[in-house]
């Protein structure tokens, strides 16, 4: 994605980094972010040359102005991290997904690394940006509320996994009967939220694991959003269109927001107005604007 650009966070793409025939569709999915796996995707005798396929994906999609490239590198508590960086960072990727984040003096530790691998490399300081997946073990997840209070430049988003987090919590269900998060994942997802709020980066909701079920991702991405995330995590191409669509605007919310725009102008110090027999005021004018993009 072109530097000075706002970035377009709705769909973020898992692609495995040691599978050219997927690398080679990946460009093309329609992702806002395209995420080469080297973690969970990759078995460990494949590592190395996944980090290779990663290296010549990322150098030969560099510069690109329709997505942006990320890598998910091994967990910080493994010995594989390091490698993941010193072969991927020379390409110069948008940022790195982080795994298991224990927390944020861990982000602050891997930020130094970063740090001085962007010196080496002639990057810009900083340039290499963070999205991390919290609250994944207890302890993690007791850790979530310490992120507004840790300086973090680096960090442009905060997503959660709920696979990871269900399997260190004992949850033998994900989901109630009506289809809502079950308490404990709900308690992460929540906190997930409104961290990332108080620290001003993206909410990125986790994964719908079920990526044949197009309808029912429909339903979960819609809530999604109406919850107040900014967009999903895919492990398929075929949710990418799905999930944007859920994400975007409708033409009926533009066309509301545009009215509710006009009707501020036409009415200068107005603090509160009628529109269509509904009383809308500043916070109203605030939204729409930022849906029409007038306002970040």
């Amino acid at each position: 994605m072109e530097s000075g650009k706002p970035m377009k966070c709705r769909s973020w793409l898992f692609v495995p980094a040691d599978s050219e025939r997927k690398l080679s569709k990946a460009a093309g999915a329609g992702a806002d972010a395209v995420i080469l796996d080297l973690e969970d995707a990759v078995m460990p005798d494949a590592k190395q040359a996944a980090r290779s396929l990663a290296g010549r994906w990322l150098q030969a999609h560099r510069g690109t102005a329709s997505f942006s490239r990320w890598v998910r590198i091994n967990a910080l508590d493994t010995a594989l991290w390091r490698e993941d960086l010193r072969a991927v960072l020379p390409e110069n990727p948008t940022g790195v997904v982080v795994p298991k984040a224990a927390g944020p003096q861990q982000l602050q530790e891997l930020s130094a690394q970063l740090l001085e691998l962007e010196e080496s490399c002639g990057l810009r300081p900083n340039s290499t940006r963070i999205l991390a997946l919290i609250g994944e073990t207890p302890a993690a997840a007791l850790s979530i509320s310490a992120y507004p209070l840790t300086p973090l430049p680096r960090l442009a988003g905060l997503t959660w996994g709920a696979e990871d987090l269900s399997l260190s919590l004992g949850v033998t269900r994900k989901r109630t009967e009506g289809s809502e998060w079950a308490d404990p994942l709900r308690f992460v997802r929540v906190q997930v939220l409104l961290a990332a709020r108080a620290c001003g980066v993206a909410a990125i909701d986790t994964l719908h694991a079920d990526f044949r079920n197009t309808e029912s991702l429909k339903t979960v991405a819609a809530t999604s959003r109406a919850d107040g995330f900014d967009g999903m995590l895919a492990i398929h191409p075929d949710q990418v269109p799905i999930i944007n669509a859920a994400f975007g605007p409708s033409e009926e919310e533009l066309a509301q927001a545009r009215a509710i725009v006009e009707l501020f102008a036409a009415n200068p110090g107005a603090g509160a107005l009628s529109l269509a027999g509904r009383m809308i005021d500043q916070p109203h004018l605030t939204q729409a604007k930022r849906l029409l993009g007038l306002e970040t």
